[in-house]
């Protein structure tokens, strides 16, 4: 597959480029991915193929989260400020202006990340008020998006996770079409027909352990300095490498459409700089629990957790950057399958072999029970637990802060 189409510079740059997506041959995978076992046998849908998950249906999970409500066994988190700090972001004025990885966190799971090469991605962007279906009912932000989708100067390419609501938002995709008609979107096997009825058609779909390389050249080719005949300048290519990957989730936007899109993990790799990219992921199923017993201890130290991140490690990494969830968890037994908590985020850091992470996944709606300022808290116990260094290694920080990787 080869396909090309124009990519402006926006306002970081008059250059216009052109992109091509190539697919390579395939990287590593386990022999597993062959079976395809994510896909559902009945032929619509996937399924996760692991021990270490557990179904629940979207009303056994409703019902769980409103019976503990009825019987006083569910925290209600306080949302007043405050709470999360929100500063107002700086983007890079030049594709040549550093030779780091720079992300920017945007808010829950939304990343900006800017790669040595010149290469702009941004990671499941909502910058709606609330996560729902409706803009008058569902989870309302309690911090605000630090900055408007027209404050980005360019976008190359937009990498969704996966379908639901806090992850993918209709308005959202809209308007950064409309700021970035040329951002080609990356998303798991299923979803392109949803962009599609929206009228954008530059949207490439994939299955895990598949890869796409993207390049972006110069639309005009340059002149040579000892003659008048142009060339273009290899240089001035942009490179990546983008790869879809497991992940221990789910997917649905109605009651009707559960696991008919696919949910993914995303690996981004350019200008020698690679990132990891979480998105919504759980890593194993805990059973209902006493308060204060510790399910990773001895007694339930050994249940199964999901392989795949492992995998990933082993076969795609080390990565410069992990972008790695850390909340949404609690209730625990209720949401640990397809939610990791801090002390499951350390694992997969691990076993995905980052050298350095960032927490996502809070900070912006609440979604669960668990205090809003706990994530960050508990996220430095997990890391001493773990025997690593509490700061420095995988942190958090505040919404619309960069830092250099």
């Amino acid at each position: 597959m080869t396909t090309k189409s124009k990519v402006s510079g926006g306002t970081l740059a008059a250059t216009l480029y052109t992109y091509t997506l190539s697919a390579p041959a395939t990287g590593a995978a386990p022999e597993v991915a062959e079976r395809k076992a994510h896909h559902n046998k009945s032929g619509k849908g996937f399924v996760n193929p692991w021990d270490s998950w557990k179904h629940r249906s979207g009303g056994q999970i409703v019902w769980a989260m409103i019976s503990r409500r009825l019987f006083g066994d569910l925290n209600s988190p306080d949302t007043t400020p405050p709470t999360v700090s929100v500063v107002e972001p700086t983007f890079l004025q030049s594709r040549t202006s550093s030779q780091s990885l720079r992300a920017t966190w945007l808010g829950h799971a939304c990343y900006y990340v800017e790669f040595p090469s010149g290469l702009r991605v941004l990671f499941d962007p909502v910058f709606e008020e609330r996560c729902s279906p409706f803009s008058f009912i569902g989870p309302k932000r309690y911090t605000k998006p630090p900055c408007y989708i027209k404050d980005i100067p360019v976008v190359d390419a937009i990498v969704i996770s996966h379908s639901h609501y806090d992850h993918l938002s209709h308005p959202t995709v809209l308007e950064l079409h409309k700021n970035h008609p040329n951002a080609q979107f990356f998303v798991g096997l299923g979803l392109k027909k949803w962009f599609a009825n929206m009228g954008i058609h530059n949207v490439v779909e994939m299955d895990w352990w598949s890869d796409i390389d993207f390049t972006l050249s110069k639309a005009y080719p340059e002149k040579r300095a000892s003659t008048s005949s142009t060339s273009s300048s290899p240089s001035s290519n942009i490179n990546a490498r983008i790869s879809c990957l497991p992940c221990q989730h789910m997917s649905a936007r109605t009651v009707w459409d559960t696991a008919e899109t696919l949910w993914c993990s995303w690996a981004v790799e350019s200008g020698g700089k690679k990132v990891w990219f979480g998105g919504d992921t759980g890593y194993r199923a805990v059973p209902r629990l006493p308060k204060g017993v510790d399910d990773y201890g001895e007694e339930y130290k050994d249940l199964p957790y999901c392989p795949a991140f492992k995998q990933i490690g082993d076969l795609r990494g080390p990565f410069d950057l992990g972008m790695i969830p850390i909340g949404a968890y609690d209730p625990r037994d209720v949401m640990s399958p397809m939610h990791a908590n801090p002390y499951d985020s350390v694992n997969i850091f691990a076993d995905t072999k980052c050298k350095r992470a960032m927490g996502i996944h809070w900070g912006t709606w609440v979604l669960t029970a668990e205090d809003v300022l706990e994530p960050p808290k508990l996220l430095k116990q997990a890391m001493k637990k773990k025997g690593l260094p509490e700061t420095g290694v995988f942190d958090v920080c505040d919404i619309g802060e960069s830092r250099e990787f």
